[in-house]
């Protein structure tokens, strides 16, 4: 029998509880109170051994965990959704094991930002009846438990890729838990999914990893380039502070699709040096006009989302306050905000701050308000 996400009866599982696991249990605990969540320590060498854990012992004295299991019991296996949250090559690993303990009415899913390796793991167990891949499109340069927060997961793509034996009652389930975490659900192909990520996120990560490589094999003996690296250079590496041992999983696990990318990206490398070499000024003012006309169109229509993204964004001072004036000016002017939040991106001279509105209306009055008192507005 299916259980509504309405219910408050249901339970569900983590595999690895590190900043997307524990992000996904403090958004779920959020959306609904009265659901069971359990974690696995997968460190702990006795069945009966208390967890060791600091992280999911802090989860579990924050009130987001139900209990934690230091092994795969019933009650963990017996959970609605099972979510896998740890490294690629870790989560395919568990496969076999939790293959004799799931019952009929189980979800096993994942958070793989890869979907090949596991689901080929998956039809090779017989057991894509069970499983429906996910990937929440969010993140930080910052890791573990410690770092988790709901936010992480509001408004975020969350791909969701299911098996052609997927029942649509699980998946509709899934779904709706998706939305209730305040994430877009969007469903693809496994393969066509691999092949995206790889374009947008894999390979801008190995860019962003070599280019700091770069600069760290070639600076001075004074260190120059590393004192005075800001601006752009900490805005385009910023992700090369991620996990090594995902990224390693990552390439290792997505390997043709990102070789395939990193080719054609080499290709256009090729074609701007050349450009460059040979002083070409009308085909290198066209390739950056081409880059930019692109580059910024994207923030203004979200793939298979209802309606535009109604936004705007402002220079502030940082200082203490600063974003509680604006939100209380907005307010005191019957302007609801649907999110904001500072942009780690300093191509303004004092920060930016990006705000979001649900309707074109507001956008337009917040602009009007905000540049009587003085503030500096971009539209885009």
């Amino acid at each position: 029998m299916e259980t509504d996400v309405s219910e408050a009866g249901f339970s569900i599982g983590f595999i690895g509880f590190g900043l997307i696991g524990g992000s996904i249990a403090k958004a779920l605990k959020k959306a609904f109170p009265g659901c069971l969540l359990y974690a696995l320590d997968h460190h702990a060498k006795l069945p009966d051994e208390p967890s060791k854990n600091q992280a999911l012992n802090q989860a579990l004295s924050d009130g987001v965990l139900d209990g934690i299991e230091t092994s795969l019991t019933k009650r963990l296996a017996g959970c609605r959704v099972i979510f896998l949250c740890a490294p690629v090559l870790t989560n395919i690993a568990y496969l076999e094991k939790l293959k004799p303990l799931l019952s009929e009415n189980t979800i096993l899913t994942d958070v793989g930002s890869v979907k090949g390796n596991i689901y080929k793991a998956v039809q090779k167990l017989g057991m894509e009846a069970f499983f429906i891949g996910g990937h929440p499109m969010t993140g930080s340069e910052k890791t573990g438990y410690g770092n988790a927060n709901s936010l992480l997961m509001e408004n975020a793509y969350y791909i969701l890729t299911p098996t052609e034996s997927s029942s649509p009652k699980d998946l509709s389930f899934l779904k709706s838990l998706v939305e209730a975490m305040g994430s877009i659900p969007i469903l693809l192909d496994c393969q066509n999914h691999d092949n995206i990520v790889s374009a947008i996120s894999h390979v801008p990560h190995i860019i962003a990893s070599s280019l700091v490589n770069m600069v760290r094999v070639c600076d001075d003996e004074e260190n120059h380039m590393f004192s005075l690296a800001a601006g752009g250079f900490k805005d385009i590496t910023r992700i090369a502070s991620s996990s090594p041992v995902m990224w390693q999983n990552i390439c290792l696990t997505n390997r043709d699709s990102i070789t395939a990318f990193l080719d054609r990206y080499m290709d256009e490398l090729e074609a701007m040096r050349n450009l460059i070499s040979q002083e070409k000024e009308d085909e290198l003012l066209q390739a950056f006009q081409d880059a930019k006309d692109y580059r910024d169109s994207i923030p203004k229509q979200r793939v298979n989302a209802p309606g535009r993204i109604y936004e705007l964004y402002l220079d502030i001072i940082d200082e203490a306050g600063a974003i509680a004036s604006i939100a209380t000016l907005l307010a005191s002017n019957g302007i609801s905000i649907k999110n904001i939040g500072i942009l780690h991106n300093r191509e303004f001279e004092e920060g930016v701050l990006h705000m979001e509105f649900y309707e074109e209306a507001a956008v337009e009055k917040a602009a009007g308000i905000l540049e009587r008192h003085h503030y500096t507005i971009y539209q885009r």
